[in-house]
């Protein structure tokens, strides 16, 4: 199979990294467990766009700690031969940084591609899975015909009420609700 697989909150906890920035840029707290919709309202549009490019410098690129059991997972399905897209909805200037750290933290991929049309590009490139935090990108995902998992967070909650997305709560779990889907239809 040919998966696609999201960066932040995705690959890694990215909330903590954006929640210090407004709080060090602006004075606003972000607090994980209250983030119930997916658009940030607590912040202005410009005072996210200043946090999220902060959070995507190389050095905070590179800083990046992977989920507990993200690299292992990712490695088995790679190494079972399914195609492994990294996407990310990133200035194209991170792609450097962001190759680099998936380098470093180990995690095997066929293809990186950051873009802001993650869906288009799944598409394009006949993704079966797409793995995404966003509920916007995995609702468009059902949509078409791509298979949608994400871990859970305060913002997906209620996507992941919906059947057609396989939910769960780190990846441990997301490689037990994937295993069906990949072991059907097994590279080879």
């Amino acid at each position: 199979m040919r998966i696609a697989i999201d960066i932040d909150s995705t690959l890694h906890h990215y909330w903590d990294v954006l929640s210090d920035a407004a709080r060090r840029r602006f004075g606003i707290d972000l607090p994980y467990e209250q983030q119930f919709d997916w658009g940030i309202t607590r912040l202005k549009p410009r005072q996210l766009e200043v946090c999220i490019a902060e959070t995507h410098t190389d050095d905070a690129i590179l800083a990046g700690e992977p989920y507990p059991g993200a690299v292992e997972v990712v490695t088995r399905w790679h190494d079972a031969g399914h195609f492994i897209h990294i996407t990310s909805h990133r200035q194209q200037h991170a792609h450097e940084a962001t190759e680099a750290w998936l380098r470093k933290i180990g995690l095997p991929f066929d293809e990186l591609y950051c873009s802001f049309d993650k869906v288009a590009r799944c598409r394009e490139i006949a993704i079966d899975v797409l793995v995404d935090d966003s509920p916007v990108n995995i609702a468009r995902a059902v949509d078409v015909g791509i298979i949608a998992a994400t871990l859970r967070h305060p913002w997906n909650i209620d996507v992941c009420e919906e059947e057609d997305v396989l939910c769960a709560d780190d990846w441990p779990g997301l490689d037990r609700a994937l295993e069906p889907v990949l072991s059907a239809t097994a590279p080879g």
